[in-house]
């Protein structure tokens, strides 16, 4: 009677497995109606999210096969998707991330997802929602021997309503930690606004940090001239600060800056802004330039700083 239950359960298990399989698209020829894998979408979306990993981290979190991960990187390499860097600590490593063609091909696939998703639980009742998010957290952690290794924070490109965050924080964050006036907030909303009415794809960026869901960052690229590059609204949210995502934000605009061709990125700062300045300081930025101001209700020092490419 034990082992009928027994293959009972495993024909229980296979039947769910087909059934999800089928929900969530994986039996058509391209995943999110693309022309790539479902293993090539995990690997562009680890790619993604994670700074610069290698070959070895991505086959063991991922429980690829090298030699199968090794053909996918080949092909990323091939359609001009992946950039391998050697380490500077290490010869032997080589370290992995996407290139702006890259970032391009996966940008889709990640909204694809999250629109499908949306529109499957959209048409659930809100309780009905919660009871399949249970469902699922069980079987995580029935089956999980060992917890995923959450990523600790992602960064992704913009999307409709982050304009409106980027100027709501700056805004507040500024006038709680500098006592900065409404002025401050109204140049952000121009600049940004700027931003997405003037926005080439081909030369500018903006990159949305995002920690457990919630948006905790945010930077800037804009081209300056045919030659130079400018970094602006470089933020981050008190409680994500000390997870290196300053940094990760600075470097994704210098590395998309080389990739694009421009020779120099500049930006504007004040001398207040310790933390920004340290970070623009490790990032190879060199003061130029500064002039007192007043400006936002204060009288300040504006810095301009600059990077050699």
């Amino acid at each position: 009677m034990a082992d009928k239950d027994f293959h009972g359960r495993v024909a229980a298990v296979r039947r769910f497995n087909r059934f999800y399989t089928r929900q969530i698209g994986l039996l058509q020829d391209g995943y999110l109606k693309s022309p790539f894998s479902l293993s090539e979408v995990r690997v562009l979306y680890e790619l993604a999210h994670r700074e610069r990993p290698t070959a070895t981290e991505l086959g063991r979190d991922l429980g690829l096969d090298a030699g199968y991960l090794s053909r996918i990187l080949r092909g990323f390499q091939k359609r001009g998707l992946l950039k391998r860097t050697p380490s500077e600590d290490d010869g032997r490593l080589t370290h992995l991330s996407l290139t702006q063609r890259g970032q391009a091909a996966f940008a889709p696939l990640n909204t694809r997802s999250h629109d499908d998703i949306g529109a499957m639980l959209g048409a659930l009742p809100v309780a009905e929602q919660a009871r399949l998010v249970q469902a699922m957290h069980a079987i995580e952690d029935i089956l999980g021997a060992q917890p995923e290794k959450k990523v600790p924070y992602l960064l992704r490109p913009h999307r409709p309503g982050d304009m409106g965050w980027v100027v709501h924080r700056h805004g507040a964050l500024y006038a709680q930690e500098y006592g900065w006036d409404e002025r401050f907030e109204a140049l952000v909303a121009r600049i940004a606004a700027k931003f997405i009415e003037r926005y080439d794809p081909k030369r500018e960026r903006c990159w949305i940090a995002e920690k457990d869901g919630e948006i905790v960052g945010s930077v800037f690229l804009v081209a300056h001239s045919k030659t130079v590059a400018q970094l602006r609204l470089m933020l981050v949210e008190p409680k994500a600060r000390g997870l290196g995502i300053g940094a990760r934000l600075v470097d994704e605009c210098v590395r998309f800056a080389r990739e694009t061709g421009y020779r120099k990125i500049t930006l504007w700062t004040n001398s207040v802004l310790l933390a920004a300045r340290h970070i623009y300081k490790k990032a190879g930025f060199r003061l130029v330039h500064k002039e007192r101001h007043h400006s936002f209700g204060h009288a300040l020092v504006g810095e301009t700083w600059d990077l050699t490419l």
